[in-house]
């Protein structure tokens, strides 16, 4: 098992923060049903009680994930393992979000999130013991100043760039961190902590698959960040109420795009 501690600042308050994931989500979930062989399909979105977190809530896809993965690794997989299940606990501002493959016994990335009002500096939000710590990495993200791979980059997602009509906040500077730091309550500031457990407990592939998919996680962790900053005006204003009728919205959209894949396929 490979262990990341991924700590990933924001320029948004906590509360906007929760706002700004909600609406990536159920958009993300539309975008990544595009495609020969992919899809999503939503079979649980409901409330849950005494859970992770405590109370919150519940949610269940499936990824038909086609084309969305490098073909060397399609190529180590059966058929039938190109569907991922997700699973995740919401309970803002903890989250927790599993996946796995039912045709791949010994493959699972667990994530553990903490949403705080700081800069990434806390220590230990985790409360890990000892040797856990000793097993984890921790790996700032920074997303202005990390890298963008070219063929990602798009001009409409360039935080020096990007200034929102709604909220008048923007661009970034590269130092926005120390900026913040010296003019403390000047702006909203929230953090990302993220537990990150990869594990592909097989022999001869073991490090070099976990390897891959942290290396993977953390582009889209960044780019999913900047996103959430360079979206702002569609869902700055947004209610809980009005999140929770576009994930409705949503799921029945992806149910019929779903419905309509199985019917097309060759009987």
């Amino acid at each position: 098992m490979l262990i990341k501690e991924y700590r990933i600042p924001m320029p948004l308050s906590v509360e906007e923060y929760r706002i700004a994931q909600l609406y990536m989500i159920q958009k993300k979930s539309r975008e990544e049903s595009c495609g020969e062989g992919s899809g999503v399909e939503i079979l649980e979105n409901k409330p849950y009680t005494d859970g992770p977190g405590g109370n919150g809530q519940y949610t269940h896809k499936v990824f038909h994930i086609g084309k969305h993965i490098p073909s060397w690794f399609r190529s180590i997989l059966p058929k039938a393992a190109l569907r991922v299940e997700e699973e995740s606990w919401n309970a803002y501002p903890y989250t927790r979000t599993r996946y796995t493959c039912p045709f791949v016994e010994k493959f699972s990335i667990d994530i553990e999130t903490y949403y705080k009002s700081d800069t990434g500096n806390q220590s230990d939000v985790f409360n890990m013991s000892a040797a856990e710590k000793r097993q984890t990495t921790i790996d700032p993200i920074d997303i202005v100043t990390d890298p963008i791979p070219p063929h990602e980059y798009k001009v409409e997602e360039d935080l020096r760039l990007f200034k929102s009509v709604k909220t008048q906040r923007g661009p970034l500077r590269d130092d926005w961190i120390e900026e913040y730091n010296n003019n403390p309550g000047k702006t909203p500031i929230m953090c990302a902590y993220k537990l990150c457990k990869v594990e592909f407990r097989y022999w001869g592939m073991q490090s070099k698959i976990e390897r891959f998919i942290h290396d993977v996680g953390e582009k889209v962790m960044a780019r999913a960040h900047r996103q959430a900053w360079c979206w702002q005006d569609e869902w700055y204003g947004l209610t809980i109420e009005d999140i929770r009728q576009l994930e409705l919205e949503t799921q029945l959209a992806l149910a019929r795009k779903m419905a309509q894949f199985n019917n097309d396929i060759p009987k």
